[in-house]
């Protein structure tokens, strides 16, 4: 005689085979209920047997909802172009236009929730005090930002008294400012970095962190010197599926990792770095000798001046823009330090507009000392997303904005499993997706790229956050509370050299080794 369990049992497989014979009856839709039914099938035994067992945790990332108390920091700024427009929002300065624009996309597409996020920004007790910037439409347009500490459009924003500095010296000098933005163009990092820190300023820079090796040196010495509350610009730090990546990898999710590959393709003019030349933009309006700097002298040209990064006298190429990106984050999961050695190819390929740096560059990272490879590949004429990949015996792990692993199929630790069907090695066997609910509202290329890698935005309690303006946030409150910032100068040292590594193998045509005992590129 059958009992309650058996019985219970047998009806619920003759449920099954009903729910299936009924949906094989109806092919598109059949194979899709089908799939799905699968899926959610897996993904209950995934749960009930291997969840526990990798002990990854599921919860967001712990975040403080408001900052570091503190007195009021006076900051100044240089350079308020693309990035530096961003840097002021994310610390909480945006200009009344910008403003209108996003209040009006609100309007016309209720996903777009840009508006809101920067209005419910957290306040972090900042007033800037001083903006320097070469070009005269920049500077007008960084003081309208700075001075709209009320977050509001054109209609109510008041133009404040903010001082402009016509040099970086006489901003770094001013006993009115505490701490200083840099986003001038690359060649520049080093020497305002070096300035500031002489003059006791804590320093926000944008990557890369210098334009060439010997500068790299001063840079690192001057902020220690000095201490200097240092951060640089790799907001990835921030990004949640990163912090959850670090996580996988210090419980030994992947096994033994032998091979990274990092991939930065971009297919638009905007993301060859051929901007746009304001109209306003002339030898009247722009200070020329004081762009030009150290830099190899040449006549006044527009082109130079608003797409300084196709060439080498300004720009660091795709080794300090793009690639010190996916460095970082494979530096801020598997905590990499600087490669033995560097390998490059690649060329002008594309674009024959006249640049000199590559818009296709491949470069090969070496780790002896961890048995590990880090390959980098990039083209500025294809936006193919192929990722960034961390490939380990057990295991493998695609990370952008969000998390996935994958079980190798010739795994150790996962065989038995993988043999009792248990894990299927075509599905993940951890993923984690941020708490969004709607899609993110981007509108060009350039920001989807982005977006993709998780460097505009994040997560927090299930709140989606702005990289920057959390990057900015950890910065201030290291400031004030003392410690050191999760992309801190000796993270910069290592993404520094690890950049003119792979630069230097690319002009030289030769393999690159780093003397870590010398501290000397050899």
């Amino acid at each position: 005689m059958e009992n309650t369990n058996d019985r219970k049992e047998k009806s619920a497989r003759f449920s099954r085979r009903e729910l299936l014979k009924s949906l094989a009856t109806l092919p598109l839709v059949g194979a899709f209920a089908y799939g799905y039914y699968k899926k959610n099938k897996y993904e209950r035994i995934l749960n009930s047997n291997i969840i526990s067992e990798l002990g990854m945790n599921q919860n967001s990332i712990e975040f403080a909802d408001k900052p570091v108390k503190g007195k009021l920091i006076r900051l100044g700024l240089v350079g308020y172009g693309i990035r530096g427009e961003q840097l002021m929002r994310g610390a909480g300065f945006a200009h009344p236009e910008w403003i209108d624009e996003v209040m009006k996309s609100a309007i016309e597409n209720p996903s777009d929730k840009r508006y809101d996020e920067f209005i419910e920004q957290e306040d972090l007790n900042l007033q800037v005090n001083g903006i320097c910037d070469i070009f005269d439409v920049h500077s007008d347009r960084a003081i309208a930002a700075a001075s709209n500490n009320g977050r509001k459009g054109t209609s109510k924003a008041v133009k404040g008294d903010i001082k402009r500095y016509k040099t970086y010296k006489e901003l770094c000098s001013s006993k009115d400012i505490d701490a200083i933005i840099i986003a001038a163009p690359d060649h520049w990092h080093g020497p305002i970095t070096i300035e500031a820190a002489r003059n006791g300023k804590h320093i926000y820079c944008e990557k890369p962190m210098t334009w060439t090796v010997p500068e790299t040196y001063i840079v690192r010495d001057e902020v220690k010197k000095n201490n200097i509350v240092f951060q640089l610009g790799h907001q990835g730090r921030q990004t949640e599926s990163y912090i959850k990546a670090k996580e996988a990898i210090d419980k030994n999710i992947l096994g033994k990792i032998s091979l990274i590959e990092v991939t930065t393709n971009r297919n638009s003019p905007n993301g060859a770095w051929v901007y746009p030349i304001h109209e306003l933009a002339s030898e009247k309006t722009i200070d020329w000798a004081q762009f030009i700097g150290q830099a190899p002298w040449h006549e006044f040209s527009l082109e130079r001046f608003f797409r300084w990064r196709c060439w080498w006298d300004y720009s660091t190429g795709l080794s300090g823009d793009l690639l010190t990106h996916e460095y970082d984050a494979m530096n801020q999961v598997l905590g990499l330090g600087i490669p033995k050695y560097a390998t490059s190819s690649g060329g002008i390929y594309f674009y024959k507009d006249g640049r000199t740096v590559p818009d296709v560059l491949q470069t090969v990272f070496e780790f002896p000392d961890k048995d590990l490879t880090m390959l980098y590949s990039a083209t500025l004429s294809s936006d193919k997303d192929r990722g960034k990949v961390i490939m380990g015996h057990d295991g493998s792990m695609l990370i952008g904005e969000t998390l996935t692993i994958l079980a190798d199929r010739e795994s150790t630790r996962y065989g038995e499993k993988i043999n009792q069907k248990i894990i299927d090695p075509s599905q993940p066997i951890y993923s984690y997706i941020p708490g969004r609910k709607n899609v993110d509202a981007v509108s060009s290329a350039t920001e989807k790229y982005f977006a993709g890698r998780g460097l505009l935005y994040t997560y927090r309690n299930g709140k989606r956050m702005d990289t920057t303006h959390l990057h900015i946030r950890e910065w201030i409150d290291t400031i004030r509370s003392g410690g050191t910032t999760s992309c801190n100068i000796d993270r910069g040292f290592e993404e520094a050299i690890t950049a003119h590594m792979g630069t230097i193998a690319y002009k030289e045509g030769r393999r690159v080794e780093w003397d870590a005992e010398k501290e000397k590129i050899i």
